[in-house]
């Protein structure tokens, strides 16, 4: 069995940046640290974007540590840019992805390096990785080893495994959509997708499409498809427009919202989920032409269509119970797909209201008892950090969420990093999250 001093799981934003980090750190990838990821290519989570969504709309795209990101045109599709980006990313820093592989748990080793065991310092069974350390650090990790050794056991779906002395997680949210339940939803006989299921507006025309959530996808995909396909706009309070300035400073405030949340071991909100949908004017006249108006929520799906149920008051209804919606790019980078929602798609109030002009005008709810005959329903309800992984780990708290240490490390086991994860979970955060993961597994090892 194959060991390694480190294995990262995921190669989108955060886990190309951690590499990266711990290529600088002397350690060599595929011998000292291993990349798997479960795309067959190059690109995370971007790969899989719908082409319509060009560089522009995605409001460009993060560095990554060590190589810029290229200019491109702003019409190309994101997709296309972000994974030819990625892939020469790989082969400049020559992280030799092992791909696509998919794991399917990670594992404690019964009798070796456990959270109970190990707070941190190298056992009797690393001392070799520092006995000379003019020694090249590629030479610290043993790939025929009889017995496997280390603190976990990773596990494909094809079988293979993998023995690891630190772990870092980075797969994202991507794979984990979110659809809330609803009763009845499994007896509409249209056609039901999610975000990532989404291809091309041309795949709707002359359907009646019931588009749900109030997060910036929703507002996209509604604006798409105009003029296509029929729209309906399903939330459940009132579309949030606030005039709050989506700065530097605006950034740091809303990772500290989170970050409180997360460290307290709740289920991480969404990055931007104190934010609301800022009052451009291309949504502005999108609610004066009748697109942007939310016609409420419904509380029933049956074989036709969908019954709505009684409406929230008002805007700031929603920003009492918080739930999540997105920022400028809350379509389009590698974690922002799931910046939509936390719990049930809908804005949540940041700043300053626009005022009842606007926000009024976007929100018309039907009476209750409603019943509307649709085509299609297109969830965009966000996305849940995939963990399920990591569950023979316990690092889950009672509250659902992981209790964390610092923005990358979970109380409950001192060599497993989550980055992207939480606060780090934005195009800024992830490539933060890279450099602090590098920093604490060569802490852990000793390296």
């Amino acid at each position: 069995m194959e060991h390694y001093l480190s294995i990262i799981i995921g190669a989108g934003q955060a886990g190309l940046a951690t590499a990266h980090q711990l290529t600088s750190r002397g350690l060599v990838p595929a011998q000292d640290f291993l990349l798997i990821d479960a795309n067959p290519a190059p690109g995370g989570a971007w790969r899989h974007r719908w082409d319509s969504l060009t560089l522009g709309k995605a409001h460009n795209i993060a560095d990554l540590p060590g190589m810029p990101a290229p200019l491109a045109d702003a019409s190309s599709p994101a997709s296309h840019v972000v994974a030819s980006y990625y892939g020469a990313y790989e082969d400049k820093f020559q992280l030799r992805p092992y791909r696509p592989a998919r794991v399917r748990s990670v594992r404690p080793l019964p009798g070796t390096h456990s959270a109970r065991n190990l707070h941190g310092a190298l056992g009797p069974r690393d001392e070799r990785a520092t006995e000379n350390p003019d020694e090249p650090r590629s030479a610290h990790a043993s790939h025929d080893e009889p017995e496997p050794r280390g603190a976990f056991l990773v596990t494909l779906e094809s079988g293979e495994q993998f023995s690891a002395d630190t772990i870092v997680n980075a797969t994202g949210t991507w794979d984990r959509p979110y659809i809330p339940y609803i009763p009845g939803i499994g007896s509409f006989g249209g056609r039901q997708l999610h975000t990532k299921d989404y291809s091309a507006a041309e795949d709707f025309a002359g359907q009646h499409v019931l588009v749900v959530g109030g997060g910036l996808s929703a507002v996209q995909f509604l604006l798409e498809l105009e003029g296509i396909a029929q729209t309906t706009w399903a939330t459940r309070r009132a579309p949030d427009f606030t005039n709050t300035e989506f700065d530097k400073q605006w950034g740091l405030d809303v990772e500290e919202k989170v970050r409180e949340r997360v460290f307290s071991g709740n289920p991480p909100a969404s990055v931007v989920s104190t934010t609301g949908i800022p009052p451009w004017q291309e949504y502005l006249d999108a609610v004066e032409r009748g697109v942007l108006v939310s016609r409420g929520m419904f509380n029933a799906i049956d074989a036709t269509g969908v019954r709505f149920g009684e409406a929230a008051t008002s805007s700031r209804t929603a920003a009492s119970d918080g739930a999540a919606t997105g920022g400028r790019a809350a379509a389009s980078d590698e974690s922002a797909a799931h910046r939509e929602t936390v719990a049930d798609g809908d804005g949540a109030v940041s700043g300053g209201f626009v005022g009842a002009s606007e926000s009024g005008a976007a929100w018309q709810p039907y009476p209750a008892g409603t019943h509307l005959a649709v085509d299609v329903i297109f969830w965009n309800t966000g996305f849940r950090p995939v963990l399920d992984h990591l569950a023979p780990l316990h690092l889950r708290s009672r509250k659902g969420g992981i209790v964390m240490r610092n923005e990358v490390s979970p109380a409950a086991n001192p060599r497993v990093f989550l980055a992207g994860y939480g606060s780090t979970a934005s195009t800024v955060g992830a490539t933060r999250a890279g450099r602090l993961a590098a920093r604490e597994v060569m802490k852990v090892l000793g390296l």
